[in-house]
């Protein structure tokens, strides 16, 4: 076995997102398109050579190809050791977590997140830093940079690893140690929360559904749940990982994730209902024929944070993404804490973590997490709501009416226009772009336009400065719209429209998000030309 150098060429669209580089399978399976965006990504932050590395992925189709070609990789570039997760699989949250215990110097995370998976389907890899989180601007750039410039990558000829098989072996000098992707993170999960009280809250007879969606989430939660809690076996479904998911689109929303909301409106439904994403990043939470919206659940988890061992002294600050209702806003005020508004993309968020200016944040995209790792992480998410029901006593429709009767309710919707021209797309919203400085003093219905902007975003921590972050318009009254590009997906352009109306009566507080923000929505259409520009009548899904 030898390294050998491979000669190659720069291939285009290898840019990397706010979660990577996310692709369509079979791209990402072409020749060289792999070992090109893998070589950038070492010459990019510096070389590899005498670093250790953790790698692994959400288990989608290719996952476990890709990394044997990364460690191979990684020992021709003279890596000091990779510490990889059993048969390749590691959760994003359960990654962030080892780089950070291990201080490594960063890993590599292979995933699409939400987005299906299979041959057909889609499939990504990112960077996250040696602080456990995605990798910042600076040096995403400089990966882009490289992958523009690159004429060989280094690879060894030999030396595929059984990711099967728990121990260390070596690729050259290089050491690889596969380990159990599951143990650690439980253990911390562990010392986080009150497990006692939610044993007893589940030996009370409370009962709990899990969708794992086919997707890595599913050991986590079965040796959490149900071995270390006491949730009866059979309280998480569809827990096996699968490479193509089982077919289905591992997003936990309403529209992806329709067995449980089924389950969870249907007769005798379970108290409290959960489910996760591909790489275990996201989670969606459902009581007894009740949905608490992201927005919703980061207000309530910023409110009763505190009856949780792990933040019971209170929280630094809060932080939320800019589409992200300002519900945590409310909250963060009432209880004389900062909050933060940032750009979409995690990554933004580990600066202030780092700094020790928040504890808690969280994206409307259905993200929410701590200080403990630098990623999202949803089956913390659901651990920390099960700690607070466990307390609390009450079941998730009274948690939410009381929540809303103390701080009122932001009604918030997200409309999503799915694998739209990209042309048409980005006619939309330069146009609207353009449109911005004369839009106040318009009316629109019965709504009339306040204000309108681009958000910016200047860091608080290192000064630095993102623009073109989504394109913000304000109605008097407390309404706002958000009209943003995805860069999660990986054909045509997502259109992403955000919607929120603040509403303090008491007395109106229980109606459908949809009916409350008609007027909002009416208008969304008709300032951005939506229906007219898109072709499009009506959003793909609706959360």
């Amino acid at each position: 076995m030898t390294a050998q150098v491979i000669e190659t060429h720069p291939i285009e669209g290898q840019q990397p997102g706010t979660s990577g580089l996310r692709k369509k399978t079979r791209v990402f399976m072409q020749t060289h398109f792999l070992e090109n965006y893998v070589q950038s990504i070492f010459d990019g932050i510096g070389g590899v050579s005498g670093k250790q590395l953790v790698i692994g992925g959400d288990g989608r189709f290719f996952n476990d190809t890709a990394i044997k070609i990364i460690l191979r990789m990684a020992a021709a570039n003279s890596a000091k050791a990779c510490i990889v997760g059993q048969n390749g699989i590691l959760s994003t949250p359960a990654a962030s977590h080892l780089i950070r215990t291990r201080k490594t110097d960063g890993g590599l995370i292979l995933s699409a997140s939400h987005n299906p998976g299979g041959e057909d389907e889609d499939f990504g890899l990112k960077y996250n830093g040696p602080n456990g989180g995605p990798a910042n601007e600076t040096t995403t750039d400089k990966i882009f940079a490289r992958t523009k410039s690159l004429t060989n990558y280094r690879i060894w000829d030999g030396g595929d690893v059984d990711l099967a098989t728990l121990g260390t072996t070596h690729i050259g000098e290089m050491a690889v140690e596969v380990i159990d992707p599951i143990t650690d993170y439980a253990d911390l999960m562990e010392e986080l929360f009150d497990f006692d009280a939610i044993r007893a809250l589940f030996a009370s007879g409370f009962t709990l559904r899990f969708d794992a969606m086919h997707a890595v989430t599913g050991p986590y939660a079965c040796e959490v749940l149900q071995n270390r809690l006491g949730a009866p076996v059979g309280s998480v479904v569809n827990e096996i990982p699968l490479p193509d998911f089982g077919g289905g689109h591992p997003d936990p929303n309403p529209i992806w994730a329709k067995d449980l909301m089924d389950c969870m409106y249907g007769a005798n439904a379970p108290d409290f209902g959960a489910a996760s994403d591909g790489d275990g990043d996201r989670n969606m939470i459902v009581g007894k024929s009740c949905y608490v919206s992201p927005s919703d659940s980061l207000a309530v988890l910023a409110d009763l944070a505190h009856l949780a061992p792990a933040y019971s002294t209170g929280l630094a600050g809060v932080a939320r993404s800019m589409p992200t209702s300002a519900a945590a806003d409310r909250v963060a005020a009432a209880k004389g804490i900062p909050s933060f508004e940032t750009p979409t993309g995690w990554k933004f968020f580990g600066n202030l973590l780092d700094a020790g200016k928040v504890t808690l944040c969280g994206e409307e995209s259905a993200g929410t997490g701590s200080n403990h790792v630098r990623e999202k992480d949803g089956l913390w998410a659901v651990l920390l709501w099960l700690n607070i029901l466990a307390a609390k006593r009450m079941s998730v429709a009274e948690l939410l009416a009381d929540h809303w009767q103390r701080y009122g309710r932001n009604y918030y919707s997200r409309h999503d226009y799915e694998a739209v021209d990209s042309e048409a797309a980005h006619g939309l919203v330069n146009d609207l772009r353009a449109a911005l400085a004369d839009l106040p003093g318009q009316t629109f219905g019965s709504l009339t336009i306040e204000r309108a902007d681009e958000f910016a975003y200047n860091d608080p921590v290192d000064g630095s400065h993102s623009a073109a972050q989504g394109l913000r318009v304000f109605f008097e009254g407390g309404a706002r719209v958000v009209f943003r590009l995805s860069g999660t997906g990986t054909q045509g352009a997502t259109l992403r429209v955000y919607l929120e109306q603040l509403e303090t009566d008491p007395s109106k507080l229980d109606k459908d998000p949809q009916d409350a923000l008609a007027d909002i929505i009416a208008a969304a259409d008709a300032l951005a030309g939506i229906r007219a520009k898109t072709g499009r009548n009506a959003p793909d899904v609706i959360t």
